[in-house]
């Protein structure tokens, strides 16, 4: 007989032996230093990258000796011209930095704010006359001047050509997890200035105006404008916006231009949208609605101190007038009401009438029938009939009642 413990082990099936065991060791071990790998090789790659909370740096404008008060470089240079400056790259965390050195062409982000094109897109213009070193490594709390240069080519058209120097540098970041990387640059704008044929212009495109209507009848509605101001020109320039819209021969007219923030600086070749709302306007048929642009320039002073004659009659004012018609939906919808309201209550009051006449002449009718039916039918003679005839007096008198003599005359 198998006893019962016999039974259970050959069901449990066979035991582990010690060979089994020592491979299941051997295992567990390589794999322990395949994790123990790869944890080195994530350390090590957010070690390369530096920290974005233990780090700071900043890109001034400077002289050989050092960083200097200037803000941006602005410089005036003919085609064909070589520039020399440089900028100062500091690091102000607690170890050292390597910085790549890039630039590239000045743009304006949709704020209004200057940057320059990424680093993934290629320069098209004054971008790309930079020569400078790739990279530079900048100790913990200290700073390095990293010069730099500019060839303006011979063909290059006169105007302005906004470009930018920065460095940058790929941060690790943990929140979006291990291998992503967030790059961060700061640097400083170079504004290029070539003369020749300058020509500061804008224009306007796609002026469009709303009216909507308030639903209170008693109160005003709004026109909504928007419009796109373009540098067409080959200078930066900046603007003063104002927006007037008013009725037929200019009845409630209204004017917003404090409020319609104006442009501070476009560059050529680009644009920037605008929108506004004019309140107060009443909806009295068309509205005339018209845009005001007025250029300015923005002054380029080069390292010589002389800036470029521009003239003055090239600065007008850009004027663009739309139509759009303010129907007053509400007004006539209240109109409609009174009118419906005023065609009810007279014909409420017609029916009333017609009503009380109906009833005055049923209640004729029913007086003059009770009337005949008192006096008797034959009271009532028709056409062609003879009158009834009464007993005249002396014939009631000739015809005494019965059993009454009547007295003789005479003896």
């Amino acid at each position: 007989m198998v006893s019962k413990d016999m039974k259970k082990a050959r069901e449990a099936g066979p035991r582990p032996t010690r060979r089994t065991v020592a491979g299941l060791r051997t295992g567990l071990a390589a794999l322990g230093a395949l994790v123990l790998t790869l944890v080195g090789v994530v350390g090590a790659a957010h070690a390369s990258a530096p920290d974005p909370d233990s780090f700071r740096f900043s890109v001034t404008t400077a002289s050989p000796d050092g960083p200097d008060d200037r803000r941006i470089f602005d410089f005036v240079a003919e085609p064909g011209a070589r520039i020399q400056d440089q900028v100062a790259v500091s690091n102000h965390g607690p170890a050292p930095v390597t910085f790549a050195m890039v630039t590239n062409d000045g743009i304006f982000t949709p704020t209004g704010s200057f940057d320059i094109r990424t680093s993934d897109q290629e320069p098209q213009d004054s971008g790309g006359w930079f020569e400078v070193q790739q990279n530079v490594e900048v100790p913990a709390g200290e700073t390095v001047i990293v010069p730099f240069t500019i060839t303006v080519p011979e063909n290059v058209t006169p105007g302005d050509h906004p470009a930018g120097i920065v460095a940058t540098v790929t941060t690790a970041a943990s929140a979006s997890g291990p291998g992503v990387g967030v790059e961060s640059r700061v640097g400083v704008r170079v504004n290029l200035r070539v003369p020749g044929e300058v020509v500061p212009s804008i224009a306007l495109d796609g002026v469009t105006a709303t009216y909507t209507p308030s639903w209170n009848p008693f109160a005003p509605g709004d026109v909504r404008v928007s419009y796109e101001v373009t540098n067409d020109g080959n200078l930066r320039v900046a603007g003063d916006q104002t927006i007037t819209a008013s009725g037929p021969f200019g009845i409630g007219a209204s004017t917003l231009g404090r409020g319609v923030e104006g442009i501070k600086e476009l560059i050529p070749g680009t644009s920037r949208s605008t929108a506004a709302t004019i309140g107060g306007i009443w909806p009295v048929g068309p509205i005339t609605t018209e845009v005001v642009v007025t250029p300015a320039l923005v002054a380029t002073e080069g390292e010589a101190g002389g800036a470029i004659d521009v003239p003055a009659a090239d600065l007008r004012p850009v004027t663009v007038t739309v139509t759009t018609w303010a129907i007053p939906w509400v007004h006539l919808l209240l109109l409609a009401v009174v009118a419906l309201v005023v065609i009810g209550v007279r014909d409420n009051r017609r029916r009333r009438t017609q009503r009380l006449e109906a009833l005055l002449a049923k209640a004729r009718a029913e007086g003059r029938a009770a009337a005949v039916g008192e006096t008797g039918t034959d009271a009532v003679s028709t056409p062609g009939d003879p009158a009834p005839s009464t007993p005249s007096a002396p014939d009631a008198l000739a015809e005494p009642a019965s059993g009454t003599r009547a007295p003789s005359s005479g003896g």
